[in-house]
Parts: C-alpha cells; structure tokens; sequence
C-alpha cells in the first residue's frame, strides 16, 4: 500500500498566482467556458437560496453561478486569487469571498447548493475524508451537490479526479442524480438525502 500523498497547501497556489493572474486560463479557454456551461447547465433549480462554491480562483465561474443564487460564499487560498475574484463580481452583492481553507475551517450555516469544481484532487485522501464529512453536514435534504474535476494525470496532485468522484458515488446520505464524462473532465450531481429518523 503505497504512503498517502500530502496534500497541497495555500503556499503553492500563492506562488502560482505570482507567476501568472490567470495560471489555468479561465478566462480566454474555450475548454473552461464549456465546462462552466455544462457545470451550470446540470443544476436543477433555477435559483438557489445560500451557495457554497469550494474554490473559486479569479471567480470566472463564481460571476455565473451568482446568477442561481440568492446569496452565495466562495472561498479560496490565494489572496491575490480572492483580489481579483473580487474585482471581477464587484457588482453582485449576493456574493461574498473568504479565505478559507477547507477542510480546516468550514463556514458555520447550511448551504441548499456546494460545489467543489477542480479542488478535491488537491487534497490528501485523509483531508477528503473530512472535507466529505463537513459538506455531508451542512447541505440541506434536499440539496444538491456538485463535482467537477479534471481527469487525466497530473504528477503534483495527491488525487485524480475520478478518485475525487467515486469517493461520493454510493454514500448512503446521497443520491446521485446525474453523471458526465467529457474528455477531460467529469461531472457529477448529488441531492442530500434526509436524514434517516433515529432508531427505537
């Protein structure tokens, strides 16, 4: 049994940010801009009452997914990241950004929608393990899940995309409702279940 892999800490996406203000090109990629289409077009209601988004880099994505929610928090480790997400949704003033890592700190609350696009595979196996728990805990019955990750080799990463999803896959606390495979990515969509009522 090979030794599990650390996961990746706020310093190395810091430095990719230093490097470049736009290290995966969500801006300008074509691939990126299909994946938010599909990524938005799987949600099933039109409006969510309070979204969590799990990552949200320069928040490409976040100016999208702000139109399908009341009120929505995104998170990153990047600080400069968060400067220019901020900048980019300066006029939607249902959404607030946080630094934030999970899964050592999660936001206090429940959420009827959480999305962990292209973030799982950056944590350790342990690290995934609790983040589950912690997103497990706070979605409403009823609300939805979403995964996004990319799903060929990446050396740096602890994890690959499909070890992300397939951790998901089969929980007894969710139904999986919808699953895509792109060529280079995959999606997959969970409603929480309700809690099952204690025993006698």
């Amino acid at each position: 049994m090979q030794p599990e892999r650390p996961s990746l800490m706020p310093a190395y996406f810091e430095a990719l940010y230093r490097e470049s203000a736009d290290p995966w090109n969500f801006e300008t990629s074509a691939y990126e801009d299909e994946k938010y289409s599909s990524t938005l077009a799987v949600l099933p209601r039109s409006l969510y009452r309070r979204g969590f988004e799990i990552g949200c880099s320069i928040g490409v994505l976040t100016a999208r997914l702000a139109r399908r929610c009341e009120a929505l928090l995104s998170i990153d480790v990047s600080q400069k990241a968060l400067d220019r997400a901020r900048q980019r949704c300066r006029t939607l003033p249902q959404v607030h950004f946080e630094w934030m890592r999970v899964p050592e700190r999660f936001p206090d609350g429940s959420f009827d929608l959480i999305i962990l696009s292209e973030v799982g595979y950056y944590w350790s196996w342990s690290e995934l393990r609790t983040a589950q728990q912690l997103m497990l805990a706070h979605l409403e019955p009823g609300g939805h899940l979403l995964l996004v990750h990319w799903t060929l080799f990446a050396r740096d990463y602890p994890l690959t995309g499909d070890e992300v999803h397939d951790a998901f896959v089969g929980l007894a606390q969710l139904k999986h409702l919808q699953g895509q495979r792109a060529e280079q990515y995959r999606l997959d969509l969970f409603e929480r279940l309700p809690s099952a009522p204690p025993g006698p």
